[in-house]
């Protein structure tokens, strides 16, 4: 027996916003049906988090206005980095969050990182491409081979983004944010309801 709640839930808007917020910023892509049809990125002002908070929702509530946003996906925080990154970057969601739902915009959901990423091919690279690294970039330290590795990442997913949308974007957060509005529309059903 299906409920109907369940049907209701799994309704994917026409038109959607996904986000991909960092403590310095907020990238977006508007997904109309399945095309995108605005992209880009706004800096937070401030000298410390709390200024760069109080910017965020300044910001965010323009673009809410500008484009008339009413459905947001979002990526999901994930511990990656420091306690204190985690923390801001709850922060600065909130603020993103909170400002989107001040002018009628519903959270629909969240992606974890890895999953859209995956999804669209990019998940963790192996060993054999590890090993590759090494071979090509001999004498480096663990810290540069890591660097590389994520640099490598941020451009296949920019690669896969400008391909499959036919678009030339050069910005790693405003891909990322059409990767994972990417990953929403094609998997409505998996999306992490908020």
């Amino acid at each position: 027996m299906v409920k109907i709640s369940s049907i209701v839930n799994a309704t994917k808007p026409d038109r959607l916003c996904a986000i991909d917020a960092s403590t310095n910023s907020i990238a977006f892509a508007i997904f109309n049906g399945k095309e995108v049809e605005q992209h880009g990125k706004i800096l937070f002002s401030g000298k410390n988090t709390y200024d760069k908070v109080t910017d965020a929702a300044r910001k965010t509530l323009g673009i809410m206005k500008i484009f008339d946003i009413k459905h947001i996906v979002i990526e999901h925080t994930v511990f990656m980095n420091s306690p204190k990154t985690v923390a801001d970057l709850a922060l600065v969601q909130g603020a993103v969050l909170g400002a989107a739902g001040s002018e009628g915009a519903k959270v629909e959901g969240a992606v974890s990182p890895i999953t859209w990423q995956t999804f669209i091919g990019n998940g963790k690279i192996d060993k054999y491409d590890k090993q590759k690294i090494v071979e090509e970039n001999p004498d480096k330290s663990k810290s540069w081979y890591k660097a590389r590795e994520r640099q490598l990442r941020k451009q296949k997913t920019i690669n896969f983004v400008n391909t499959y949308y036919d678009k030339n974007i050069h910005d790693d957060d405003v891909a990322d944010a059409v990767a994972i509005g990417h990953y929403a529309i094609h998997n409505w059903d998996k999306i992490k309801k908020a």
